[in-house]
């Protein structure tokens, strides 16, 4: 997938950086040592139990849990899971795939919006994407994963394509291809995956990152 800028933007007022912002390694591989733990545990070599399910139960969303059908396992549940899904992954291909979209395309929207709104966009689309897939899906399967938040950057940056082709006159087209392949891509995976593919988050995720990249814009 690629995204692309007018060649006539403004450029950044800070020289960007080479390698991806540090926060983003810190997120990354807060999530990389859990999943490290939950393998290790998984396998045998950690811990006396698999850690993986109750780290799930106590960390994943849960939509029933959201819609009251189940009661949370502890006070606050209901309201931490929109973030702590995040940080848990299925394995280590999935956590893989999400950090390297976190850390590359990361890297770019940081330079472009500041580290600051990048945050504020992983954290939006986190929630966005747990809150899509809560209000649509009627699974009763926990929900995890990075995937709602590194949706949140592609919206973001699709955004900011549309709104600086829209500025400059430039073709529209690439934007809405890169989308339309977004979908193609989500339909291909969830039939492959036997429906195992949480596109509510992924869909709320984007949403969440659009709003963030058009609210930028007025500012």
């Amino acid at each position: 997938m690629s995204f692309t800028f007018p060649r006539d933007r403004q450029p950044p007022r800070q020289a960007p950086q080479a390698g991806a912002p540090r926060f983003l390694w810190i997120l990354v591989g807060v999530m990389a040592a859990i999943e490290l733990v939950l393998s290790l545990s998984q396998s045998g070599v950690f811990g006396p139990e698999n850690l993986r399910w109750p780290a799930f139960v106590l960390g994943a969303f849960w939509q029933p849990v959201l819609s009251g059908a189940v009661p949370p396992v502890y006070p606050g549940q209901t309201v931490l899971m929109f973030i702590t899904h995040a940080f848990l992954h299925g394995g280590i291909m999935h956590l893989a795939l999400n950090g390297v979209i976190l850390l590359s395309l990361g890297k770019f929207v940081s330079n472009h919006v500041g580290a600051g709104r990048t945050l504020l966009v992983l954290l939006l689309s986190a929630v966005g994407g747990a809150a899509c897939f809560g209000l649509i899906s009627s699974s009763t399967a926990p929900m995890i994963g990075a995937s709602g938040a590194a949706f949140g950057l592609i919206g973001l940056w699709q955004a900011t394509d549309y709104r600086m082709r829209r500025r400059s006159g430039l073709a529209l087209q690439p934007v809405v291809m890169a989308i339309l392949a977004l979908v193609v891509a989500n339909i291909v995976f969830f039939v492959v995956l036997s429906g195992g593919l949480a596109w509510e988050a992924h869909l709320g995720g984007w949403i969440a990152g659009w709003l963030s990249g058009q609210s930028f814009a007025r500012r």
